[in-house]
């Protein structure tokens, strides 16, 4: 079984993306390529448990087992030293990338308070965007009795886009709740 929002791409979203910039093939059509998700920890380097409870969230998330990142270099302004945990990244692709990307846009994004879409600004000039969401709480796997501190997280959508204007469209086609 495709993921719904998969099978929407290939019924609605190519048609009307073919239509609105004349492509000649369909394999030009852009498309969601992977989505990157990452938790940022500076405090993990003075209490290491934060780091399983991130590293759980995100399995929760996603679905998938993150990675642990670890300091490239040793900073003691910040008592950070080389190899030491600083964060966890999963990266999804697949049917797993369109059912996260169908879960974000339906269920989490609406959750978070005073919402009023995302900035349309955020794209890269290579058709990448990236959001930033300020606590994990808005995804309804997690427990909120579990969750000892708030943690925010990147999501970085890669397209196949050669735009900023492609996958502006790519990206509201697909449901994503930009600003007016």
């Amino acid at each position: 079984m495709a993921a719904r929002l998969k099978q929407h791409y290939l019924k609605s979203v190519v048609p009307a993306l073919i239509q609105e910039f004349g492509y000649q093939n369909p394999m030009a059509v852009p498309k969601l390529a992977k989505i990157s998700l990452n938790i940022g920890l500076g405090e993990a380097t003075q209490n290491a448990k934060l780091m399983d409870g991130a590293v759980a969230e995100l399995a929760q998330i996603t679905g998938q087992k993150p990675v642990v990142t670890k300091a490239r270099k040793s900073i003691a302004a910040f008592k950070l030293r080389e190899g030491m945990s600083v964060g966890c990244a999963v990266t999804l692709r697949g049917d797993r990338m369109y059912e996260f990307f169908d879960r974000l846009v339906n269920v989490a994004l609406p959750r978070v308070r005073d919402f009023r879409g995302v900035s349309a600004k955020s794209f890269d000039g290579r058709g990448n965007y990236t959001l930033g969401i300020r606590d994990q709480l808005i995804f309804p796997e997690i427990d909120y009795a579990k969750v000892e501190k708030v943690k925010g997280m990147n999501v970085t959508i890669a397209t196949t886009a050669r735009t900023d204007a492609e996958a502006l469209s790519l990206l509201r086609n697909l449901g994503m709740p930009f600003r007016k």
